[in-house]
């Protein structure tokens, strides 16, 4: 495996676990509240343009992903998608970016 595609899986990795450890934290002390969570995503104007913005880069990242996979074939790349949604673009772009550089 090459150095680049490391880099990739370990970027993947640390978007998954880092942001993870806010949301533990912050369900810990708030409780298991997805309308709490979603309300603390928009308490301000900074909050909910950030909010938006990933929204963005995340649908932008699923067309873009979609595109390659029907031209290429590369069906497993497709792991990505869930993986920006239930975990974020964080881990899922770093994800796509390893899956799409494997040899084929």
């Amino acid at each position: 495996m090459s150095g680049l595609r490391i880099a990739y899986l370990g970027l993947a990795i640390w978007g998954a676990v880092h942001p993870m450890l806010w949301f533990v934290a912050w369900f810990r002390q708030e409780g298991l509240s997805l309308s709490g969570l979603l309300a603390a995503w928009h308490v301000n104007a900074a909050t909910s343009g950030l909010v938006w913005d990933l929204t963005v880069a995340a649908v932008a990242l699923t067309l873009w992903i979609c595109a390659e996979v029907w031209v290429r074939r590369n069906w497993s790349a497709l792991w990505a998608i869930p993986a920006t949604f239930l975990i974020g673009v964080g881990c899922g772009l770093p994800l796509y970016l390893f899956l799409r550089t494997r040899a084929v």
